[in-house]
């Protein structure tokens, strides 16, 4: 059941080039790809394509390679009906080879264009009533939707997908992961919290949400999201996570009203390269990456998004599948 994907970023390349790096990443042997749907990235010198438009194209220039998105938040900026059409779509374009990501999002993405951004509990009640929404409107039937949030009438889907779509949702704390496992067919979170027994409480709390939901959670898809680097210039690619993403690695980016790409920036200023070491694997021997893979699927990981910043994601992609990949797909 093992899985080994690439996530790739939207929030440092334009799409032109991403679209160059999922073909290689699909020939490298990767399996999945996870896009973050933003409407802003996370630093001034980034880039934001609208990632549907680049998933449909990455669909007919790809054959096996599943997509997805890592994540959408489809409470704000989004009607979840309108993520519903955009992802049956990916699915019809792509013959099914699609999942969906979903969370609660983030201010930087959704304030800017909507003047809107709840406390957590209501954005958490939001997105599961979205679920239920996107669900129901991938039945092809009539729906007349009546929630306290969100409301349709007799909305169709007349494109429909290809596969039953599976929706992850997004744990990054515990305090969450039940949610996730209650209403989710699957758990996606970021990897390289020093404690790794926070993974296991998320973990354990994803089981018991989808027990208690009637799932068989050993079924279910538990993914992470790696920061890695291998096969270029590892100091390089430490400046350009701190140039791109350092505003990520900082958990208030995740609750507070931080809806500017220079807010988000200043947020990661206390960021420096000993803390992007201690949370990543940046290294020229693959029985580093082979070790550092192990702990999570050992934890019970099944999925795992590697995430390089390097300048160079064609070399990346090339190195990590011909070096890396076969030996972490051995011990899986």
């Amino acid at each position: 059941m093992l899985k080994l994907g690439y996530k790739i970023a939207p929030e440092q390349f334009p799409p032109s080039e991403m679209l160059e790096q999922v073909i290689t990443a699909e020939k490298a042997g990767f399996e999945s790809i996870a896009a973050s749907d933003h409407f802003h990235p996370w630093s001034e010198d980034g880039q934001s394509c609208f990632i549907w438009s680049w998933l449909g194209a990455a669909a007919a220039c790809t054959k096996s390679i599943e997509l997805g998105t890592g994540l959408t938040c489809p409470i704000l900026r989004y009607n979840p009906a309108i993520i519903a059409q955009a992802a049956a779509t990916m699915s019809s374009l792509a013959g099914g080879r699609t999942y969906l990501a979903v969370g609660t999002g983030e201010a930087l993405n959704e304030y800017p264009v909507t003047l809107e951004w709840p406390e957590y509990e209501e954005r958490q009640m939001r997105m599961i009533e979205a679920v239920k929404l996107i669900r129901d409107l991938w039945t092809g039937e009539k729906i007349s939707f009546d929630g306290c949030y969100y409301r349709t009438k007799e909305a169709k889907l007349y494109t429909l997908p290809k596969n039953d779509i599976p929706i992850y949702i997004s744990s990054l704390v515990p305090e969450s992961a039940y949610v996730a496992g209650y209403y989710g067919d699957g758990l996606l979170t970021v990897g390289g919290k020093p404690d790794m027994q926070v993974y296991e409480r998320i973990l354990s709390e994803f089981e018991k949400g989808a027990k208690d939901s009637g799932k068989s959670p050993e079924n279910l898809p538990k993914a992470v999201e790696l920061f890695v680097d291998y096969g270029t210039d590892p100091e390089a690619s430490i400046k350009n996570v701190m140039k791109y993403w350092a505003g990520a690695f900082i958990p208030a980016l995740f609750v507070n009203k931080i809806y500017t790409p220079e807010m988000s920036a200043q947020n990661g200023q206390v960021v420096g390269p000993d803390i992007i070491r201690k949370q990543s694997c940046f290294s020229e021997d693959p029985e580093d990456h082979i070790k550092f893979a192990k702990k999570y699927i050992d934890l019970g990981f099944t999925h795992l998004y590697f995430h390089s910043a390097a300048s160079d994601q064609v070399a990346f992609l090339e190195a990590y599948g011909k070096d890396v990949l076969p030996a972490i797909k051995e011990i899986g």
